[in-house]
Parts: C-alpha cells; structure tokens; sequence
C-alpha cells in the first residue's frame, strides 16, 4: 500500500546510495520493512532525527512507504526501499547484458545485430514524451537522457553541427566487445529528439559516448 502524501521523487541525476546514517538506513530497510521507531533503536538515533533522513531518502526516490504496521495507540508506517533502489545493488546487470550481446552476436548476421539494438534503442522510447522546441533545445534534454542513463555529457557545437559529447559511456561494458550497442543510443536519441541521430563515439582508450545531431549529422 502507498501513502497518498508520499513525496514524489525530485530528481534530474541518476541515483546513488547515500554514506553515512542515510545508507546503513538504506541497508536496513533492504533487508526488512522497518517503521521510524524500529529504524532510530537499530541506529541510536532519535525518531526526529530518522524521521528527517527519511524525508530526504523519499524525496530522492530511494525509499517510500509501504503499509501500516499495528501499534498501542495508533498504527506506525512502514518503510522500504524502492524498486529503483534494490537496482542499485544489483551487480548482475552488466554481465548479463555482456554475456547476451556475445550469443546474439554469435547467432545473429551483423546487419540483423545491429537492426536489433536499434529495435531496443526505439522500445526505450516507450513512455517517454518527446522533447519540444528548438533543436538545440531538444538536443540539450536528449543530453540530460544520456545523463539519466549513467552518462556524463554535454551539447557542443561542430560547425553547423550540434553534438551530445560525453565523458564516460553508460554502456562501455557492452561496447568494448560490441560497438553495436551504441546503435541503441543511436535509435532511442533519434526518436527522443526527432532529428537524425549518429554515433561518433570514441573507444580506442577510454570510451567516450558522442553523437551528432541534425540533418549535418556524419560519422567521424
């Protein structure tokens, strides 16, 4: 059961376990549900004091509440992790997505591979309202999905050509052995900001996520 007043999550970055007092909150409520009362006799700590880690756990869309759990005078809320923040524990992704990117490779022609992972890169799409206004505009927030993904990039200008340039890349497990992954960026920033996309990502040392937009857009 979710609370009506729960605070919805307010946040433009991609989530990380938080240090100190708010992460041990964060391992406890993954092990079990927990209220207040139960989270500041575990921790030392007052229930003000729990009570305003939680408020900031909510906001930042890592914890919510779950149900009531029965008291003497009145029921206490209980609270757990989101499904968001069980994923940040999770270190089977990255494998698993290397291991199926080698057999699909390994059974697929590459032309079907890579019409495959521009398949995926449309279905991320799913539910995402396309950005509105300028081209520049729509490039700047198809950075911030990047962003949002685990990127770490910006929208830079080559001659008449806009460019999304990143210093990292989300998906530099899958592409080290597989450069075909970028395709799915490729569609699902195409159909984002509904302009011609192309990957001009970097991979010989450190990979790099880069990809130009707008009808200039050229591979390097």
């Amino acid at each position: 059961m979710h609370s009506p007043d729960r605070p919805e999550p307010a946040r433009s970055s991609p989530l990380r376990l938080p240090a100190g007092t708010a992460g041990r909150i964060v391992v406890l409520l993954r092990r079990v549900h927990h209220t207040v009362e139960e989270l500041a006799a575990e921790l030392g700590l007052t229930d003000n004091a729990v009570r305003a880690h939680l408020t900031r756990l909510e906001r930042d869309g890592l914890v919510g509440r779950t149900g009531l759990r029965a008291g003497v005078s009145r029921p206490s809320v209980l609270y757990s992790l989101t499904p968001d923040a069980e994923l940040l524990f999770s270190r089977a992704y990255v494998p698993v997505l290397t291991q199926l990117l080698h057999v699909l490779a390994g059974q697929m022609r590459p032309a079907e591979f890579d019409r495959t992972l521009r398949l995926v890169g449309e279905g991320l799409m799913a539910g995402r309202p396309r950005p509105k206004g300028t081209l520049r505009q729509r490039a700047e927030r198809g950075s911030a999905l990047l962003n949002e993904l685990g990127g770490i990039s910006r929208v830079d200008r080559d001659g008449s050509t806009l460019v999304i340039r990143g210093d990292s890349c989300p998906l530099a497990a899958a592409t080290r052995n597989h450069p075909e992954a970028c395709s799915a960026v490729e569609s699902l920033l195409t159909a984002f900001v509904d302009a011609p996309v192309r990957s001009c990502c970097e991979r010989e040392t450190r990979a790099r996520c880069c990809f130009a937009i707008g009808a200039g857009a050229r591979s390097r």
